[in-house]
């Protein structure tokens, strides 16, 4: 099928894009290997840079039922400290957001294919993209949007994770007393080996999401079970938030070799590559799904006005390498065992060194919609 953009991947980068460039009069087809939105491995934080961008796009998050998050709280072994977020900010499953954003891109006349995954990307004699799916089906367009998220496509791979970091997410219905002292804060709690953070949701649900060196996980057994009584362990902050939790989920959800800190330098002429496919940023930052919505509006931007893939690739890692590398920077600060000893008697001392951090490591700059205030 000959078609005006093709974009692979219906996460959070591939619908906002989708939108976009819909709403502008173009003929786009979104190919998402998932048949139906499912929960994902994902801390489910919302800058406010991203609440800007979702209001842009008409996504009302208050309406999803996002809770209102207005603290960041911080935790090692016993201690905790606490301090007010410089920017407003919510908390939403992706389940929830990426049903709205697939339902969004529908109406704006993307024709959506669901259910089948693209099994090669090729480049034509003709300069057009050529997408084969697993079903055989081909599409055809002289513009791709790479948006594939955690997956690479075969041939479009990023580098190796010489950390090899493994992610896992679980839903809890945790106690009355406890959800009441979680409150409208984003916990991040640390270990030797990684950090987690802990957040409500929406539905009176919390999501825990950690990540951790595969090291760390090798010294518990290689299984969840014991992974979370490590954590308990070595955080007895988070033994107490989950003291009496009912897990929601069969399983964890769980996902392998990240590669933090990696920025595509480059891409081909009509290839945009947005989302994770153009930058992975450390998750305690919470500005994962931000950083989807900003690389799909500036790609959107750069396409309509003209500007090359190759071009637009090499501006935004430009523009994001600052900030970038302080997040991977206080990432690795955060694994340091003095710095976990120390870093929440310091913060009670004083606690704007959360706000600043918080700050700095925003790597978007908010579109110039002023999004609706969330109740609460």
């Amino acid at each position: 099928m000959q078609e005006e953009i093709v974009i692979i991947g219906g996460g959070v980068a591939g619908c906002a894009a989708s939108i976009a460039l819909a709403r502008k009069g173009r003929s786009v087809t979104l190919i998402e290997r998932e048949l139906t939105p499912r929960h994902k491995v994902c801390g489910e934080f919302l800058s406010g840079e991203a609440l800007e961008d979702l209001h842009a796009l008409g996504i009302d998050v208050a309406s999803l039922g996002a809770v209102p998050i207005n603290y960041v709280r911080l935790a090692a072994a016993r201690r905790a400290a606490q301090a007010p977020l410089p920017f407003p900010a919510a908390s939403l499953t992706r389940k929830t957001l990426d049903t709205a954003l697939i339902a969004a891109a529908i109406a704006a006349g993307v024709q959506v294919k669901r259910g089948v995954g693209v099994r090669s990307l090729d480049r034509t004699g003709t300069n057009q993209w050529q997408a084969t799916l697993d079903d055989g089906s081909t599409y055809e367009a002289p513009t791709t949007f790479l948006s594939t998220g955690k997956l690479d496509l075969r041939g479009y791979g990023r580098p190796k994770d010489p950390q090899q970091w493994v992610a896992f997410k679980m839903y809890y219905r945790v106690s009355p007393s406890q959800f009441a002292d979680l409150a409208d804060a984003s916990e991040l709690t640390l270990y030797a080996g990684g950090y987690g953070g802990i957040q409500p949701v929406e539905d009176g649900m919390v999501n825990f999401c950690c990540v951790v060196q595969r090291s760390y996980f090798a010294r518990a057994g290689l299984r969840w079970e014991g992974l979370l009584a490590k954590m308990q362990h070595d955080c007895p902050h988070l033994a107490m938030r989950l003291t009496g939790a009912e897990p929601l989920l069969h399983k964890p959800i769980a996902v392998t070799h990240i590669p933090y800190g990696f920025m595509r330098r480059t891409t081909e002429d009509g290839l945009y590559c947005i989302g994770d496919q153009a930058a992975v940023i450390p998750s305690f930052t919470g500005d994962g799904i931000s950083i989807a919505l900003h690389t799909a509006r500036s790609a959107v931007a750069a396409y309509l006005g003209g500007e090359t893939a190759p071009v637009f690739q090499s501006k935004l890692r430009a523009a994001m390498l600052p900030q970038m590398r302080l997040a991977e920077a206080a990432a690795n600060g955060l694994s340091n065992a003095f710095a976990r000893a120390v870093l929440p008697f310091c913060l009670r001392v004083w606690p704007g060194a959360m706000r600043v951090t918080a700050r700095l490591t925003r790597v978007t700059q908010p579109p110039t919609v002023a999004p609706q205030p969330l109740p609460g």
